[in-house]
């Protein structure tokens, strides 16, 4: 059984919330969830799975203890890990840099050799632009706390059985 590890970065609690209600559904015990700016290689050794989420802030940027996680992340050896990313947006507000941050975790972790797990469709979204659409599809789950709340616990689920199905 793979070992699942959560971490988020979290400014003003939703991405921490929503990392929980993840955790919850991949039966992830609350000791295995944790702030970002906690990150360490040995923290990262332990897992087999890492889902890292992180809201995205100002013109598309990363939640800020992420800098830092990246750098620790990128001195890993993740060429045996499997990595599912999800983040928090503004669809509304943010339409041409919604949920960016999974975008650029995607683009700063993709020549660590991990593999990706958890690409979610775009059909259902209303947005503009972003920069986790690759290939026609989100590189992980996003979540818009402030105009889509009522789809997020069906987004969430969805997504754990989906991440369960890819890592086993």
């Amino acid at each position: 059984m793979n070992k699942i590890g959560v971490f988020y970065g979290s400014t003003t609690g939703t991405t921490e919330d929503l990392a929980r209600r993840i955790a919850e559904k991949l039966e992830v015990p609350s000791t295995h969830i944790y702030d970002v700016s906690k990150l360490t290689e040995a923290l990262v050794n332990e897992y087999d799975v890492l889902v890292l989420g992180s809201s995205t802030w100002g013109a598309g940027e990363l939640q800020d203890d992420w800098y830092d996680g990246v750098k620790v992340l990128k001195k890993c050896d993740l060429s045996h890990k499997h990595v599912a990313l999800f983040g928090c947006g503004d669809s509304d507000s943010y339409s041409d840099t919604f949920c960016d941050a999974i975008g650029i975790l995607y683009e700063e972790l993709k020549g660590t050799h991990c593999k990706f797990c958890g690409a979610v469709d775009t059909a259902g979204y209303t947005f503009d632009s972003s920069t986790a659409v690759v290939n026609g599809k989100f590189v992980g789950l996003p979540l818009d706390e402030v105009n889509e709340d009522g789809q997020t616990d069906e987004r969430i689920s969805t997504w754990a059985e989906q991440i369960k199905q890819e890592i086993s």
